[in-house]
């Protein structure tokens, strides 16, 4: 296989070619075919675009093109969902996610985050629902289980509406900056509206925080989209005292579960007073 039958113009030009038109309800002309598969002509006509876009893109003269472009391709394609997800990655876009925001962990995940030696774990979905968390998670920043889970939430947490902000209230953690975490948990929300359009939860979270936080609404008029990465922490702990952690956020691919680590620097102080509060229990 030649090197550029990789690329984005030639993978669409062999769905094209791969596509029957009786399939898409092309109708017969009388016209001999070259080929078995859908004409140029008839793809654009089918995509709602022009002819020339989509010699341009199979040519490889143009290889940006935009979320609208690509789901249109995939409809006129009539892609699987895999092809469907290899095309936006292809045009550099983050395919989007019809169906909810997962929020189901597989049982070895937990069971994972529980066996880690001295970190501080928890797992969010894409919306920052708290979904597990292990003992040390609960040790450093306090139980999450006295809150009620509808609360368990971060960006509720983060931007109480009404009576949240008593019933939850604030866990005893400093940052370096905080306009700067509230901007990024913000954007970060934002991003996962793109990855899951369709979902109710996510709609209705940014909906009540628009209309029920300022400071929410405020950020989020910004139009401001990131990924929540990184961070530094104070801890003030009511027993340990104040405990510096590093806040690191991986994401679990396409389900976009969020994996938050808090860590302590190895040999300072944080880490000799994180290590008091995580000792397995006795008896």
């Amino acid at each position: 296989m030649r090197k550029e039958a990789a690329g984005l113009g030639p993978t669409i030009r062999a769905w094209r070619e791969r596509l029957s038109p009786t399939a898409v309800g092309v109708p017969e002309t009388g016209r001999a075919r070259r080929a078995t598969g859908l004409r140029r002509e008839e793809l654009a006509e089918l995509a709602g675009m022009s002819v020339d876009y989509v010699v341009r893109l199979e040519q490889g003269r143009a290889t940006t093109p935009s979320g609208q472009v690509v789901a249109a391709l995939s409809r006129a394609l009539r892609l699987t969902d895999g092809e469907r997800e290899h095309l936006y990655r292809m045009a550099g876009l983050v395919p989007p996610n019809g169906g909810p925001i997962p929020d189901e962990l597989p049982p070895g995940v937990c069971r994972v985050l529980n066996r880690l030696g001295d970190v501080a774990v928890a797992v969010f979905t894409a919306h920052w629902q708290l979904l597990c968390w292990n003992a040390h998670w609960a040790a450093l920043v306090g139980d999450p289980s006295a809150t009620p889970p509808e609360l368990r939430n971060f960006a509720r947490e983060r931007f109480p509406v009404g009576s949240d902000a008593v019933r939850v209230g604030r866990w005893p953690v400093l940052e370096e900056d905080r306009a700067h975490t509230d901007l990024t948990v913000v954007s970060d929300l934002r991003r996962a509206t793109g990855r899951f359009p369709h979902d109710a939860r996510l709609a209705e979270l940014v909906a009540e925080l628009v209309e029920g936080n300022a400071e929410f609404a405020r950020l989020w008029a910004s139009g401001t989209v990131a990924a929540h990465r990184e961070d530094h922490k104070t801890v003030r702990h009511p027993e340990a005292g104040p405990v510096e952690v590093d806040c690191d956020v991986l994401t679990d691919g396409d389900s976009e579960f969020k994996i938050v680590i808090l860590s302590a620097a190895p040999g300072s102080v944080a880490e000799a007073r994180l290590r008091t509060l995580v000792r397995p229990a006795t008896g």
